[in-house]
């Protein structure tokens, strides 16, 4: 018996499903509402079942057979997918999907430059990046959700492997009226009276403050936030200073204001920044290539913010 629908019309679905709604689809797919409500429809005859209830206010929301639905057509399309990754291995090429998570607090510096060059040399791979904190890219990871990311050397869990890429010492960001703003280097016990401004995700902020705890000093914290541009918004503005790993080019916060890095001294534990994947023999032509490309823009220097420091 011919199919009567195609994985296209699967995707438009599950697109419905995670969205809520049509028109949130149809915007993260490009594609046209009348098309994604068509495919649909054409669904829903043809499995002879309601797939959502339509709600004037709400959007649409799934049924309890829409859900079970939604569960068995996602695993059909990760299959699919590995048709595409089947067919590569046996012809050589390097396409299909690749799923790449990156750590949220240095994603707009090292990935979009990372994936424009990676999809520029290999046209038939489908990109699709994550920004997450640690504590996501585990769990993602573990659910095959991720193929590898982009991340810290942060409590990295035994049935992940870890291949770093470049180490990243921490410095002491400071606004540009700042009483420590024009020193060379800065010690944990030359901030210990000044208030900080915590960049707080889960592991990160961990790593910040066991500085602190090393040299047995409560810090002073004076505000938390997760999001970098906030933090460093923050700073520039008086709130306290923070400590970060990277950075990106300019020295400028995202509202305009000038930022000082200033290398921390003493004996802090530098960061290792590198990929991240679930322990496996069998690493895809796509996956492999990925690596490859992270390793030689490291080696050449290609990567912004990794080596701003180190030119200063």
């Amino acid at each position: 018996m011919p199919f009567r629908y195609t994985l296209r019309q699967l995707e438009y679905f599950v697109a419905v499903g995670r969205a809520g709604s049509i028109a949130a689809a149809s915007n993260k797919l490009n594609v046209s509402s009348p098309s994604i409500s068509a495919a649909i429809t054409q669904l829903e005859v043809e499995f002879g079942i309601n797939l959502f209830v339509r709600e004037h206010a709400r959007g649409l929301a799934l049924t309890n057979a829409g859900h079970k639905f939604l569960e068995r057509t996602e695993f059909v399309l990760r299959e699919a997918e590995l048709l595409t990754t089947l067919a590569g291995e046996i012809t050589g090429k390097v396409q299909g999907v690749l799923s790449v998570g990156c750590l949220v607090t240095f994603a707009q510096i090292v990935l979009p430059g990372l994936r424009r060059e990676f999809i520029d040399t290999y046209p038939n791979v489908r990109f699709e990046q994550r920004e997450l904190n640690q504590a996501e890219i585990f769990s993602q990871l573990r659910r095959a959700e991720l193929d590898i990311a982009l991340t810290y050397d942060l409590d990295i869990p035994a049935d992940l492997e870890f291949q770093p890429l470049h180490v990243l010492p921490p410095y002491v960001v400071l606004g540009e009226g700042h009483p420590l703003a024009e020193r060379s280097e800065l010690t944990i016990a030359e901030l210990r009276d000044s208030p900080m401004v915590l960049l707080d995700l889960p592991f990160s902020g961990e790593y910040f403050l066991s500085f602190f705890r090393d040299e047995n000093i409560k810090p002073i914290i004076a505000e938390r936030t997760a999001d970098m541009s906030v933090m460093r918004s923050m700073v520039a503005n008086g709130f306290g200073f923070s400590i970060a790993n990277i950075r990106p080019l300019n020295t400028l916060s995202p509202d305009g204001k000038k930022l000082i890095f200033v290398p921390l001294a003493g004996d802090v534990r530098s960061m290792r920044l590198g990929l991240l994947q679930a322990r496996t023999e069998n690493d895809t032509n796509t996956l492999k290539a990925f690596v490859e490309h992270c390793t030689q823009a490291v080696q050449s220097g290609a990567l912004p913010g990794l080596y701003a420091m180190d030119a200063e």
